[in-house]
């Protein structure tokens, strides 16, 4: 299942195609993803502004096909414009996302920072764990300052080093879903704010509203929340949890105003549809819009009674809701924060090889560091092998450029898909724990051996 490029002149697009590359770098355009679909013809207008030509992966989208322009654009304007009637009105009631960009510009190895991360990761779960189980025996208490230390903590920790932290949230734990859904929305919600250039005291509002967000479920019946298709009633009635959560807050010492707004609003919806005052744009603060965000990624991600979708296929649902549900810059910028494989995905790469991304890089995101642990035919390898995509990639360009070698002659390594958690009975939990412990040791592979033979 190799990944076929061909270079189209951007006079040729056409609704449906899968851009793979660009003529220039992608930091210098405003496309969301190091690769996407082609879904409307906005889309192929901003291209030609941009581009000269693209590369497109036949695989993956259509292929270039002689067709009238004009006529493909009247029906594609068609069909996109009944698309979004059934999906609701494009909002544009929102003031543009300011960025800042390269203000948290040091990451530190993530084998420095690990040890650290692991403590803080469970002292963040504690405390969390701690709130909630102490809301119904006594307000008076709830150890709220603690909870509020881990989250400052868990900020430094992030932006220190965005793998670290993201690795150890990455698996989900049995049982523990409430903590670790709160846990796990806090990072993505801290990778976000740091992308974006929020100031710290921001991060810190946002990571404790995010980590507080579901407080309010405390005081609804357990089969509600655990519950995966609701009547309108019994909706109505878990939709009261955001009512719930503001009321216990404010009970509480040492909470600031602006941490009970994030709960207040990480169910509203740019477009009204939210809950539980149906705000629209702008009337929803920027930290409300964010916890919105990331709350929708993990528990599509991380579902607590269905099947998981993949990252890139979440991904996709949430950029088809930009502009509708949620503000349309905010939804490009967290893809581009987050990009479409985090560490701790799945893999399954053009080879037919299976492993796990085990480190981001942060300028080329879809080329990442992967372990690979299955073969072409899905048999485990004798040993696991790391491998470093942008480095491949790298040494590939060098030969192509050296002229001594045709693009047929030089393999090409790309992840082909991401593949859903769970897929082939991979112990992600294992390669992660021997990855950040072992990083830089040659007892790395033997000791995944041993695991895994």
């Amino acid at each position: 299942m190799g990944v076929k490029q061909v270079k189209v002149d951007v006079n040729e697009l056409t609704v449906g195609m899968f851009v793979s590359g660009l003529d220039r770098p992608w930091t210098q355009t405003p496309f969301p993803l190091q690769g996407f679909y082609i879904r409307d013809l906005s889309e192929i207008k901003e291209l030609k502004v941009h581009c000269n030509h693209v590369y497109i992966d036949v695989i993956k989208g259509s292929p270039p096909v002689k067709t009238n322009l004009k006529r493909l654009s009247q029906k594609a304007a068609s069909r996109e414009k009944a698309a979004r009637a059934a999906r609701g009105n494009k909002v544009t009631d929102v003031a543009p996302l300011r960025i800042r960009r390269d203000v948290y510009t040091e990451i530190q190895p993530i084998e420095k920072e690990i040890g650290q991360a692991k403590a803080l990761h469970q002292q963040v779960y504690s405390a969390v764990g701690t709130v909630l189980s102490q809301i119904n025996v006594d307000h008076q208490q709830v150890p709220i300052k603690e909870t509020k230390r881990a989250a400052s903590a868990m900020v430094d920790s992030v932006l220190r080093s965005p793998d670290a932290f993201t690795w150890l949230s990455r698996v989900r734990e049995k049982d523990e879903y409430t903590y670790s859904h709160a846990v796990r929305s806090a990072v993505w919600a801290i990778l976000f704010g740091r992308h974006i250039g929020l100031p710290k005291p921001e991060l810190d509002v946002l990571a404790m509203g995010v980590l507080l967000k579901d407080i309010g479920k405390t005081k609804l019946p357990r089969q509600l929340i655990e519950k995966s298709e609701r009547t309108q009633v019994e909706q109505e009635a878990y939709e009261k949890f955001v009512e719930y959560g503001i009321e216990i807050l404010r009970k509480l010492p040492d909470v600031k105003p602006r941490v009970t707004s994030v709960i207040k609003t990480h169910c509203e919806r740019v477009n009204g549809s939210g809950f539980p005052s149906h705000l629209r744009g702008d009337k929803i603060p920027l930290l409300g819009k964010i916890a919105g965000i990331v709350t929708y990624y993990d528990e599509t991600t991380n579902p607590r009674n269905e099947n998981p979708l993949s990252p890139s296929k979440a991904v996709s649902h949430l950029y088809e809701a930009r502009g509708i549900e949620f503000q349309e810059d905010l939804v490009v910028e967290f893809i581009r924060a987050i990009g479409l494989y985090p560490t701790g995905t799945l893999v399954e790469l053009n080879t037919g090889e299976v492993g796990v991304v085990v480190e981001q890089n942060f300028e080329r995101r879809l080329k990442p560091k992967v372990m690979v642990v299955l073969d072409a035919v899905k048999e485990h390898l004798d040993e696991p092998v790391l491998v470093d995509l942008a480095k491949l990639d790298k040494e590939r360009q060098t030969k192509l450029d050296s002229g001594k070698y045709l693009p047929s002659e030089v393999d090409s390594i790309e992840i082909a898909q991401d593949l859903q958690p769970g897929s082939y009975e991979i112990d992600i939990a294992y390669i992660r724990d021997h990855y950040i412990d072992s990083k830089g040791s040659s007892g790395l592979l033997s000791k995944l051996k041993n695991k895994f033979f």
